[in-house]
């Protein structure tokens, strides 16, 4: 079986997104949601607008988000709009909360280790195609957050996120936190729900990780840790799985970084890597890869 291409670039800039996507050599086709994340209010690590603006611009889709389960500026759809406006989405992009209102859209999940359905927004249904921007950094429940954390959680509804985060147990937001799953089932529920979107997108799907800010919290953290790891670079590829592989190896491949000891401490105490493990093995894609340095 031949390995997936990461095409890779250490050159960090908004032209450069765009440049990797026009050497990946593949077009996105029909309506494309392009996900991003918002950035919870006062985390100061998200990756802002102006930078996706080349790409979204290219691709000329909508940048679409989803609300979470938890409290803070992103749990109804009123504030996380206005929080989206405060972070200057819509002054760019069309922009779409994807579980604005119900109903769910409940997708079946085929060969799934832990849970058996997705709930998603049910906006999804206007899409053919999705791009995935994530920004790859830590996670303080996942271990890190990457392309299968965009899939997963960040496709999800509210429903959708209890669902994964109790691992099958409730799909009711208020009651979640009591009933969150032991770490691995988490993560394995996590492999399941993105698996679910990429059978949704039929792999009409390109994903692009940038390894920028590189802090071991996620962008969904209000009060986020600052960056421990100097900036890596870019990267992007057809392969969630690969992708999320490739950025974990070249966190390991910095020896030299001072605060690599910090990040993966992170990722290794949360078990992360499971999740790359799980989504490999119910077939979300293989994490032997071929890196292609683009510089």
């Amino acid at each position: 079986m031949e390995k997936p291409a990461v095409y890779f670039t250490k050159n960090i800039s908004p032209e450069r997104v765009l440049e990797l996507y026009n050497t990946l050599g593949r077009k996105l086709t029909g309506n494309t949601a392009i996900k991003i994340h918002s950035g919870e209010s006062g985390n100061q690590n998200f990756l802002k607008p102006e930078f996706w603006k080349p790409i979204i611009e290219t691709i000329g889709g909508t940048a679409v988000e989803c609300n979470t389960a938890y409290g803070g500026a992103r749990n109804t759809t009123d504030k996380h709009r206005q929080l989206m406006n405060d972070h200057g989405w819509d002054k760019y992009f069309n922009v779409e909360i994807m579980d604005a209102d119900g109903p769910d859209i409940v997708l079946d999940i085929n060969g799934g280790k832990v849970i058996k359905k997705n709930y998603v927004g049910k906006y999804m249904s206007k899409y053919n195609s999705m791009l995935v921007l994530s920004h790859f950094k830590g996670h303080p429940m996942g271990g890190y957050g990457g392309a299968l954390k965009q899939l997963s959680i960040g496709c999800a509804s509210s429903a959708g996120k209890a669902n994964i985060h109790s691992a099958g147990k409730t799909d009711d937001q208020n009651i979640v936190w009591d009933n969150h799953a032991e770490q691995n089932k988490f993560l394995e529920a996590m492999a399941d729900a993105a698996k679910s979107i990429i059978e949704y997108f039929n792999g009409n799907i390109i994903y692009i990780n940038v390894m920028k800010n590189l802090s071991v919290d996620c962008d969904c953290c209000s009060v986020a840790e600052n960056p421990c790891m100097q900036d890596i670079g870019m990267l992007i590829s057809l392969d969630p799985v690969a992708i999320d592989q490739a950025c974990i190896d070249l966190v390991y491949a910095a020896t030299d970084d001072a605060g690599q000891k910090h990040f993966i401490e992170r990722v290794e105490s949360r078990n992360g890597i499971h999740t790359i493990e799980a989504a490999a093995e119910i077939g979300c894609g293989v994490r032997e890869y071929e890196l292609i340095n683009i510089d």
